[in-house]
C-alpha cells in the first residue's frame, strides 16, 4: 500500500471524497485511502437489519444524552476514568441496558 506524507499543517484527514474514502486510525495515527466500497448488490441478513435498528436506536440514545448536560457530564467523568470517549460510553450503555436516562 502506498505511503502519503500530509503537510504538517495537516493534522488528520478522514472522510469521503469522490470515490476515495479516507480514514484516520486514532491509535496508530495513520490514515488509510481506499475506493468507496459499492455496497448496492448485498442482501442482508434479519440479524444484520436487526442490528443496524438496533445500532440507530443506540445512537439516537446517545444523542439525547449529549442534550441533557448532567448525564453528558456523567458520561464524561466516566469515560476519562476508562480512557474512551463519552460518545462510546453512552452508545455502549445502551446496548448493555445500563444507560443514565430515564426510561
Amino acid at each position: 500500500m502506498p505511503k502519503v506524507t500530509l503537510h504538517p499543517t495537516i493534522e488528520s484527514l478522514s472522510g469521503k471524497m469522490g470515490d476515495v474514502v479516507f480514514r484516520h486510525n486514532r491509535k496508530t495515527g495513520t490514515t488509510t485511502m481506499s475506493k468507496v466500497p459499492d455496497m448496492s448488490k448485498v442482501k442482508w441478513s434479519k440479524a444484520q437489519k436487526a442490528q443496524r435498528r438496533r445500532f440507530k436506536q443506540a445512537v439516537a440514545y446517545a444523542k439525547t444524552a449529549k442534550t441533557q448536560p448532567e448525564v453528558w457530564a456523567a458520561y464524561q467523568a466516566l469515560a476519562r476514568k476508562k480512557r474512551k470517549r463519552a460518545w462510546d460510553m453512552a452508545v455502549s450503555d445502551y446496548y448493555h441496558g445500563r444507560g443514565l436516562l430515564a426510561k
